[in-house]
């Protein structure tokens, strides 16, 4: 790594701006998976391909671009055909959702 002008590390820098910027750090893939498998699969398919006629493809999907903050919000709320799971879901494991979300891209 090589230091920037300020003496940090570019490396850090960049580590440091992703935490703010993308998927929280410390979400439970596994958890997520189990949640999404008990929660979503009936609409959003089993790899995230839809079988619900107006549900997002997560495969391909644009909705994945936005932030976690917005993705959680999202799902306390619900949209449409889809309930909400504020309430049923706490916001650790509506996290866990989001980052399993991401790795079906």
């Amino acid at each position: 790594m090589t230091p920037s002008r300020s003496g940090f590390p570019r490396m850090g820098m960049l580590a440091a701006g992703l935490a703010f910027a993308g998927t929280v750090f410390g979400a439970d893939i596994n958890n997520g998976g189990r949640l999404y498998s008990l929660h979503c699969v009936s609409c959003h398919g089993p790899n995230g391909v839809p079988t619900m006629v107006g549900a997002p493809d997560f495969k391909r999907s644009q909705v994945l671009l936005r932030p976690d903050a917005q993705l959680t919000q999202s799902l306390k709320r619900g949209r449409g055909a889809m309930p909400a799971y504020l309430g049923i879901m706490n916001e650790r494991e509506l996290l866990d959702v989001v980052a399993y979300l991401r790795t079906l891209n």
